[in-house]
């Protein structure tokens, strides 16, 4: 006899099969057709009955059955399209069910399949593969995620763990999926020679040229073509996160953009950091502000434009500046370097407890003294710092206008011992490699000039301005301070041969939950300034030193 089609004519979908363990569902039907072979039950396993009849929620580690059966009951509910029972089978049912429903409606995304991996410590790893369609165009799409089976809160019953991440990995909690005409149109961006910059030469400008195309997509002329793209929510707004392509349907027609980075000095800056995954640096020309190169080692987030760490030390030229200014330090006078100073209850010490005695503040200075400028903060208002960043450096006004989304740095206003942790790049001071390359630039040309990767005059923009500059006597210090470090103190081993007039600051910024601090170093040779950041690295001037030293070697 010839084939039959199942009783009342119902599909018999594909179970999802994860670590031998088979979830037979019947398309069409409810949970009452779920059924699971080696796995015990598909709903709540985590209930249990006490002695008199009532229901307690389970505690302790899931079973390797729980996990199993809660991820093949999400999986196969998902790929069969019951969007109800998969949003049910998470810790987070409303939000679950709004995100998948779009990654149908409104990402167009059919044909799904996925094929699990092996769960390990209730995580589940899984391949997608699918159809993304818009009108007559359709694209294959394939990808890796993973879910985690925790127990809910309240009654222990094993559920995923509900993020945005479940359904594509690129996705932040708010964020969707939409396929359709791209927002902004593609952007062929130039370096400074006319030659296109692309990802695949320079594996650091892929969240460069995203941002470019979100800025200047509707300014340069293309048209948009239609793709799948990440769409973020308020929280990712908020970090400066832009919209993101994962599969390009159709080609819209680019328009071009220019920017400052030379070729030459990306390569380098590349190289740099390859390898490094969480070393980020950035190089300028200090006399305009043009952003001649940014790598980053971790190529997910621009941590050079747009990191938000503590600088740690080298944020000691900006308050030599503002110590100097105030008559509170002078280059060659005797300054405080004690072992310990305690200030707002806080009890601060110098790298390996070393003092300097009768020492200069250019000895502290070049020797990253932490407590020369720490026994400062009793002469000091709250605001002082804070304005030094801004009306000298141009930090913490966030209204920088690179081309492309930046944090701009920031020092905010505290008081007593934070307000000293400041001082040194610590307390609620943060900076990225953008900001303290600037800050070399701005002692190098005696001017803030703006950081900018795309001109001001393609799009008539107006860059962020500094209100006043330093005396002749506190920027010939301060250069002396500088250089001298660079010859003779923390960043003399990696200045080694850089020649060329060369000033440089160390810094070390430790973190919470950190075994190694944050190395950082900050430099300038000529009319170039750059910045680097060695996250969990240690000593700056053995981490992030030697990435800054060679660029600018290279730079020539």
């Amino acid at each position: 006899m010839g084939s039959r089609r199942a009783a009342g004519g119902r599909r018999r979908t594909r179970p999802v099969v994860i670590g031998g363990v088979a979830a037979v569902v019947v398309a069409g039907a409810g949970f009452g057709a779920y059924a699971v072979y080696g796995g015990g039950s598909g709903e709540d396993t985590a209930r249990t009955t006490s002695a008199h009849g009532e229901e307690k929620a389970e505690s302790g580690p899931l079973t390797a059955a729980e996990v199993t059966t809660t991820a093949q009951r999400f999986l196969t509910a998902w790929q069969r399209g019951d969007i109800a029972a998969a949003a049910a089978a998470t810790d987070d049912a409303e939000a679950a069910k709004a995100l998948l429903t779009g990654y149908a409606k409104d990402a167009r995304v059919k044909d799904v399949t996925f094929t699990p991996g092996t769960p390990a410590d209730g995580r589940v790893p899984f391949a997608v593969k699918a159809v993304v369609a818009h009108e007559k165009t359709s694209k294959p799409l394939a990808y890796d995620s993973a879910l985690t089976v925790v127990r809910r809160a309240g009654d222990g019953a094993p559920r995923v763990a509900w993020h945005a991440a479940v359904v594509h990995p690129e996705l932040r909690d708010g964020d969707r999926l939409v396929t359709g005409e791209s927002g902004d149109p593609p952007v062929k961006a130039l370096d400074r020679d006319g030659a296109e910059l692309t990802a695949a030469r320079f594996p650091s400008l892929g969240t460069v040229l995203d941002g470019l195309r979100e800025k200047y997509g509707k300014q340069a002329g293309g048209t948009p073509g239609v793709e799948l793209r990440v769409v973020r929510g308020k929280e990712s707004k908020a970090a400066k996160v832009s919209d993101k392509t994962l599969l390009e349907l159709s080609e819209g027609t680019p328009g071009t953009v220019r920017t400052t980075l030379d070729p030459a000095l990306q390569d380098a800056a590349e190289k740099q950091v390859a390898g490094k995954a969480r070393a980020s640096v950035v190089l300028l020309r200090a006399s305009t502000g043009e952003i001649l190169a940014v790598a980053n080692g971790g190529h997910g987030f621009n941590t050079a434009f747009q990191g938000s760490l503590a600088p740690g030390s080298t944020m000691k030229v900006v308050t030599a500046s503002m110590l100097i200014e105030k008559n509170l330090a002078s280059m060659d006078k005797k300054h405080p370097c004690p072992k310990y100073f305690s200030y707002g209850g806080w009890k601060f010490q110098n790298d390996d407890k070393f003092e300097i005695k009768d020492g200069t503040f250019k000895a502290s200075f070049a020797r990253s003294c932490n407590t020369a400028f720490i026994s400062q903060a009793p002469e000091l208002e709250n605001d002082d710092l804070t304005r030094q960043a801004k009306e000298v450096f141009g930090l913490s006004m966030n209204n920088w206008s690179v081309g492309v989304p930046t944090f701009d740095g920031a020092v905010p206003v505290q008081d007593a011992a934070p307000m000293a942790a400041s001082l040194i790049g610590q307390g609620g001071v943060r900076m990225n490699p953008l900001n303290m390359a600037s800050v070399a630039a701005t002692v190098k040309s005696g001017t803030f000039h703006q950081p900018y990767l795309v001109a001001p005059s393609v799009d008539g923009r107006k860059l962020a301005t500094a209100s006043r500059t330093m005396s002749a006597g506190t920027l010939a210090q301060l250069r002396e301070l500088m250089s001298y470090t660079a010859a003779y103190g923390t960043a003399a081993e990696a200045m080694a041969g850089v020649g060329g007039g060369a000033g440089a600051k160390t810094g070390s910024a430790e973190v919470d939950g950190q075994k190694k601090p944050n190395g950082w170093f900050t430099a300038y040779k000529g009319d170039l300034a750059a910045a680097g950041v060695v996250q969990q690295g240690g000593h700056g001037g053995d981490t992030a030193g030697p990435l800054v030293a060679a660029l600018l070697r290279n730079a020539g």
